[in-house]
């Protein structure tokens, strides 16, 4: 499984593509981990990556139950998350388990690359979503990425997530469909550089895109963007 194979290719943190060997991995270092995930071999590539980046692995979990009763002991700092476990929804217990413990940020980790299951997991609170398919290194960057406050979706799904059509098509706002694009690659947390890439614009254009949704929508941060996105279902 390619979680558990080290390789050199760039990742996504909060949109922006840095090298695994540029990664600050030193704010992660001490943090503590509950690791959910049935399949030993895999809780046993992850336990070895994990720790490798300085993480403290407290605990692990096979199943629903246990999941809820690993984050009540330890209220860790982050949970590593598999959606498809015995005993119940996994994505159903996200709400649940943030009310056991508010501080503890919640990253999936799952073979399922559906972008709604992203986009629900995201909305129940999840502050990432990675593919078990991802390097290694994905999974640490996305941890990094959430405990710093960022929301954190793998980079093919976040593409596909910013490509949904506005809701029943209809242009919330005022925003054209050019805008509309441009806002949820923003909310998916690329840069402007990666929006023009993606949307094949230039910078400048992409950057009076920005303004105008900013204008139109009367919020100017990056956060506030992303808040809007969310409340209108146009991204997780």
């Amino acid at each position: 499984m390619s979680i558990a194979k080290r390789h050199s290719s760039n990742s996504l943190v909060s949109g922006v593509a840095v090298p695994p060997s540029d990664r600050d991995v030193g704010n992660v270092v001490g943090m503590t981990v509950v690791l959910a995930d049935d399949h030993p071999v895999v809780r046993s590539g992850l336990r070895a990556v994990l720790e490798e980046a300085g993480l403290e692995l407290v605990a692990e979990a096979v199943d629903a139950g246990e999941v809820r009763r690993k984050i009540l002991a330890y209220k860790p700092d982050v949970l590593v998350l598999d959606l498809s476990m015995p005993g119940g929804s996994c994505l159903r217990m996200i709400p649940d388990l943030l009310r056991i413990s508010p501080a503890t940020v919640i990253v999936i980790l799952t073979m399922h690359d559906e972008p709604a299951l992203a986009r629900d997991a995201l909305l129940a609170g999840a502050r990432g979503f990675v593919l078990k398919e991802a390097a290694d290194s994905e999974l640490v960057d996305a941890i990094l990425a959430a405990s710093g406050g960022d929301g954190y979706v793998d980079a093919r799904l976040g593409a596909r997530i910013a490509a949904k059509p506005a809701v029943g098509g209809r242009s919330p706002d005022g925003l054209t469909s050019r805008e509309l694009e441009v806002l949820r690659l923003i909310a998916a947390g690329y840069t402007n550089t990666e929006i023009g890439n993606h949307m094949c614009l230039a910078q400048r254009t992409v950057e009076a895109h920005r303004g105008h949704i900013q204008r139109k929508l009367g919020r100017a941060s990056r956060a506030d963007l992303v808040a809007y996105a969310r409340k209108h279902l146009l991204f997780p």
